[in-house]
């Protein structure tokens, strides 16, 4: 029985993630050609080209994005935005995942984030964060000036994390995508690395 648990447990767990991607999937297929066809049914009646809605789907996200990037746009987006950051509540999760999602937009300052390994000298301990911050300028009065730089260290699960001031010699960047961070802290470091030491990635 113990082993029957064993593989009902490592079979789910492998089972899940493939699931689970492919259920959004198909929520998100199943979404846009249902759109597709609310959108088009007046001008093609019964006529259905499957595939048609994810086409629409990315041709609508493409379209806002360039949209919002015109000057005149990000002024009537402000407007748009006005309720949702005025209400107490609203205002701290819109708040929250817009500045999420603006931070893992494309884009020139995104350039400048570095995976790191944070150690304090003298201490073998090393904790691996992301550099959000390149300095101190521009803070409330209080914090220690310098070559100090702002680093994220995410919590496993992404329950949280910590942000922490640290003088840029502690830091000594590693080869990992701001992705892969995120990844990897999700489940605690936990995914097995199928590199071998010295092999570099393509």
């Amino acid at each position: 029985m113990k082993y029957l648990y064993q593989y009902f447990f490592r079979g789910l767990l492998a089972a899940l993630p493939l699931g689970l991607t492919i259920y959004l999937l198909y929520a998100f297929l199943s979404w846009t050609e249902q759109f597709a066809l609310w959108w088009l049914r007046p001008l093609i009646g019964d006529f259905n080209l499957p595939g048609l809605g994810l086409l629409i789907g990315i041709g609508v996200i493409v379209l806002l994005g360039f949209v919002i990037s015109q000057p005149y746009a990000r002024k009537l987006l402000s407007l748009i935005e006005l309720p949702f950051t005025n209400l107490p509540l609203v205002k701290s999760i819109y708040s929250s995942l817009k500045n999420f999602a603006d931070y893992f937009a494309p884009n020139s300052e995104q350039l400048a984030q570095q995976v790191v390994i944070l150690k304090i000298p003298g201490n073998e301990l090393e904790i691996v964060g992301l550099i959000t911050r390149q300095s101190v300028r521009g803070l409330p009065e209080g914090f220690q000036q310098g070559d100090r730089v702002g680093v994220y260290l995410p919590m496993g699960y992404m329950i949280g994390g910590y942000t922490v001031f640290v003088p840029r010699s502690w830091l000594t960047p590693i080869d990992m995508t701001v992705e892969e961070l995120m990844r990897s802290s999700l489940f605690a470091w936990m995914a097995k690395n199928d590199k071998q030491p010295g092999e570099n990635s393509e």
